[in-house]
């Protein structure tokens, strides 16, 4: 059966899956670390010391009670006079927290406060907001709170990579036809210009290299199959296709491995002969 007089190879459903799944995976993490470097430690930081004051309110509480004789009133009046403990440095914290932060109203309730079970009031307090029942073990750092820009800003120039490979690929093919070969570009050089054909890599990756000199310029054809065509038996092979076309006006040096040769034991190979 012949080949037919051109071939047009366009990018293969697998190169482009692969393009498409590697720009949502980078794009999906730069948001994720967008969130948490804007806003997310910060969040989780106001959470940490939140949960800290219920601690140190229960210290409290017990030091101005030491014998049951506290009132409701006097707590009262002191908790209405407290502040959450939080950092000096607002990058720390959310933009929108306003300060001082007083102390929750859960914290102001003397019958709530004295059974000193200040977890408990954390996790009610934290279920009614929204808020994690367990919070961070220690706070974020400015220095935390950097890297996760550090990586945003690495996702974000990973996704922009495959997004950039993705659509030039989506506008490229590799032809062949009678007289010359169309490179990715869509340069056409023509056979006459083809002076190397490296077939080492076709068999195990796809991969076959051209070089090129004469009229049409000086280079190298990087054929990829995997890419462009494909090797898919249902399609008849395009990639296979268009190296069949290739070589058969091909006439410059042909690079590929030679066919490893198994030596005859020693003796022959009839052995067994008497």
């Amino acid at each position: 059966m012949s080949e037919p007089e051109s071939i047009v190879c366009k990018p293969t459903p697998w190169f482009l899956f692969r393009a498409l799944v590697m720009l949502l995976m980078f794009s999906v993490f730069a948001v994720l670390f967008y969130l948490d470097g804007s806003t997310g430690y910060r969040k989780k930081n106001e959470v940490f010391y939140l949960y800290k004051t219920f601690e140190a309110a229960n210290g409290e509480f017990s030091r101005m009670n030491p014998h049951g004789k506290l009132t409701s009133a006097e707590w009262k009046t002191h908790a209405e006079k407290q502040s959450v403990r939080l950092p000096e440095d607002r990058a720390l914290l959310p933009s929108t927290l306003e300060l001082p932060m007083p102390w929750p109203e859960i914290l102001h309730d003397y019958d709530q406060m004295k059974s000193l079970q200040w977890n408990l009031l954390w996790r009610e307090y934290s279920k009614q907001h929204g808020l994690p029942a367990k919070p961070s073990d220690e706070p974020y750092d400015a220095r935390k709170i950097g890297e996760q820009w550090v990586v945003f800003w690495i996702c974000l120039t990973l996704a922009a990579g495959a997004a950039f490979i993705l659509l030039r690929t989506l506008r490229r093919s590799i032809s062949a036809d009678a007289g010359a070969v169309t490179n990715q570009q869509g340069r056409r050089i023509p056979y006459a210009d083809l002076k190397t054909l490296d077939l080492r890599k076709w068999e195990t990756k796809g991969l076959a290299f051209i070089d090129y000199d004469g009229g049409s310029g000086k280079g190298r054809i990087r054929l990829d199959g995997l890419t462009y065509g494909g090797f898919k038996k249902e399609d008849d092979e395009p990639a296979e296709r268009l190296m069949r076309l290739i070589r058969s006006h091909f006439s410059g040096e042909l690079i590929e491995y030679a066919p490893l040769v198994v030596p005859d034991p020693p003796g022959g190979g009839d052995s067994g002969a008497s």
